[in-house]
């Protein structure tokens, strides 16, 4: 068994490696400077934007339901949100003393008609 010690380094993978992770950070850092990867988007001819507004679900600390500003029993709250399309978005501002039932009972009306774009609002904190 003859075996030398290696009398030379083959440095060219290495140097391929090392650019190859040179191009990603260069490439990244761009990306990461700006938060976003610039693109020159293309052109459409102009479109009228639809805006769409959340309906607005009241619920007041008595238990009564407003419907877009109308007071409306639970059963013709359910009637009209039967008529409107699955895509609707909701607003719900509940009073801090209405019962916990109350805005469950109105949650899950919302759930039974498939209805996912439902948000909460609330008021923040003050220190």
């Amino acid at each position: 068994m003859d075996e030398q010690p290696i009398a030379t380094l083959n440095v060219i993978p290495f140097v391929d490696i090392m650019l190859v992770l040179l191009t990603m950070v260069l490439t990244t850092a761009n990306f990461i400077q700006t938060g976003r990867i610039p693109i020159a988007l293309p052109q459409a001819s102009h479109m009228q934007v639809e805006k769409h507004q959340d309906k607005t679900i009241e619920l007041a600390a008595s238990g009564d339901i407003y419907f877009d500003g109308a007071a409306v029993s639970k059963e013709e709250f359910e009637t009209r949100l039967a008529t409107l399309p699955p895509d609707t978005s909701f607003l719900i501002r509940a009073d801090r003393n209405l019962t916990f039932q109350g805005f469950i009972d109105v949650a899950d009306i919302l759930k039974r008609l498939n209805f996912n774009k439902v948000a909460v609002q609330t008021k923040s904190a003050s220190k």
